[in-house]
């Protein structure tokens, strides 16, 4: 049995800003920016990884959830509370830099961290934590 990853979900509260992030400063791909259902879908993804999709979705894409309900995703996003995204570079520090350079949310810069990676942390528009991990060699 063959089991891989096709889709993840970030949770996001303006699609352009969104997207302005993701394609601008991450460099990703958008793949589908279409309305769905009332909502917008987007997917975007590494152009190195064409079968793994990211999509930006709003805090709470249910249809028949509540107003108490959005509201509290709403609060829970705002504060950075949603979970986190952990990418692979190669180059932690030339990641930092540009992600940086674009403008990025530091919440960490890039250090050497006792599990073996040197890697680096930001928020993505929405409140978001991105991590940007490197392999260190042996």
């Amino acid at each position: 049995m063959d089991i891989r990853l096709s889709q993840c979900f970030i949770a996001v509260d303006d699609h352009d800003k969104a997207l302005a992030f993701y394609r601008g400063a991450l460099g990703l791909e958008v793949r589908n920016d279409v309305g769905f259902e009332g909502m917008r879908w987007v997917t975007v993804g590494a152009p190195s990884q064409p079968d793994v999709d990211i999509v930006l979705e709003p805090p709470l894409a249910d249809p028949n959830a509540s107003p108490s309900d959005r509201r509290a995703m709403a609060e829970l996003l705002a504060k950075g509370l949603l979970g986190g995204v952990i990418f692979t570079t190669d180059d932690c520090d030339a990641t930092f830099e540009r992600i940086s350079a674009a403008g990025g949310e530091v919440l960490q810069e890039p250090v050497d961290q006792p599990y073996g990676v040197r890697d680096c942390a930001f928020r993505d528009p929405s409140g978001n934590m991105l991590r940007f991990s490197q392999p260190r060699k042996q």
